[in-house]
C-alpha cells in the first residue's frame, strides 16, 4: 500500500512539473513579446531590393535603409484597436529619413495581423511552437475582378509554419538570444533550368526576435516568361521582384 501511494504521489508530481514547464514555455513565446506594439517603438533595417530590368533576365538590387516607427494607437476599418507604423527611408546613414509609407498592424486574441497596401497578412499565430501552420494569407483576395489590381494568385493558400522557435540567432554584429523563423512559402513551378518553358519561383521567410519584433525578411517572387519565336529571348516579368530586410538596430 505504502509503494502504491508513494507511485501516486511520484506520478503527480510529474504532471504538474510537465503543466508548469508547457505553461512557462508558453508565457515565454506569447505573440505580444515576439511583436511588440508601443508608440515609439522603432526598428531599422537594411532593405536591399531586387528587379529585372525590363524584358531582361538581368537582375538588379538597389539598397537603402528603412525605419519602422510605431506611431500611435489607432482604429482599424472594423472598429478594433490597432497602431500605426510609419515607415521612413533613406540611402545611406549619412542621408536625413524621409517619408515613405504608412501600414497598420495588430495584435488580436491569438494573432498578428500586418496590413500593407492594402494586403491582410497574418503574420504569427498562437500556439507558437514549432511545426505549428496558419493560413496567413487567407484575408488576401487572389481573384479580384479589378482588371488594374495586380496579379496576387502567387499568395493564394500559403502555409506559414513556424521552426526554430526561441532558437539564437547572429545578424552581422548583432547576436540575438531568442527568435522564431516563420516559413511562408518556398515553391518552384516549372523547370527554371530551362530556358524554353514558362517557370515561377516563390520564397518567403521571416524571424521575430523576442522584445524586438520582426529582425529579419527575405521574398522572391519571379516569373519567367519563354521566348516566342526561335530567334526571340526569354524574360522576367514586371511582377518579377524580391527583397530582403536585415536589423541594424532598434530600442
Amino acid at each position: 500500500m505504502r509503494k502504491n501511494i508513494v507511485l501516486i504521489v511520484t506520478v503527480c508530481c510529474c504532471i504538474l512539473a510537465a503543466c508548469k514547464k508547457e505553461t512557462e514555455t508558453l508565457q515565454i513565446t506569447g505573440i505580444s513579446e515576439y511583436a511588440p506594439l508601443k508608440p515609439g517603438k522603432y526598428i531599422t533595417y537594411q532593405l536591399d531590393s531586387f528587379r529585372y530590368l525590363p524584358f531582361s533576365t538581368q537582375g538588379i538590387t538597389i539598397s537603402f535603409q528603412v525605419k519602422y516607427l510605431v506611431d500611435a494607437e489607432i482604429t482599424d476599418n472594423s472598429g478594433r484597436q490597432a497602431f500605426r507604423i510609419l515607415r521612413y527611408i533613406r540611402k545611406t546613414a549619412a542621408d536625413a529619413w524621409e517619408d515613405d509609407n504608412t501600414f497598420t498592424a495588430l495584435e488580436t486574441n491569438n494573432g498578428y495581423e500586418f496590413v500593407e497596401n492594402n494586403l491582410r497578412f497574418i503574420k504569427m499565430k498562437e500556439p507558437i511552437r514549432n511545426a505549428y501552420s496558419w493560413k496567413g494569407n487567407a484575408y488576401i483576395d487572389v481573384q479580384t475582378s479589378d482588371p488594374n489590381a495586380p496579379d496576387l494568385r502567387y499568395l493564394e493558400d500559403w502555409d506559414y509554419v513556424y521552426d526554430s522557435v526561441n532558437a539564437p540567432l547572429t545578424l552581422g554584429s548583432i547576436t540575438l538570444d531568442s527568435t522564431v523563423k516563420v516559413n511562408q512559402r518556398d515553391e518552384v513551378i516549372g523547370n527554371p533550368g530551362d530556358p524554353n518553358l514558362y517557370s515561377e519561383e516563390n520564397f518567403s521567410v521571416e524571424y521575430y526576435a523576442k522584445r524586438i519584433g520582426l529582425v529579419y525578411k527575405r521574398f522572391l517572387h519571379t516569373e519567367y516568361q519563354p521566348p516566342t519565336s526561335s530567334n526571340g529571348n526569354g524574360y522576367y516579368s514586371d511582377a518579377s521582384k524580391g527583397l530582403t530586410l536585415t536589423l541594424i538596430d532598434h530600442n
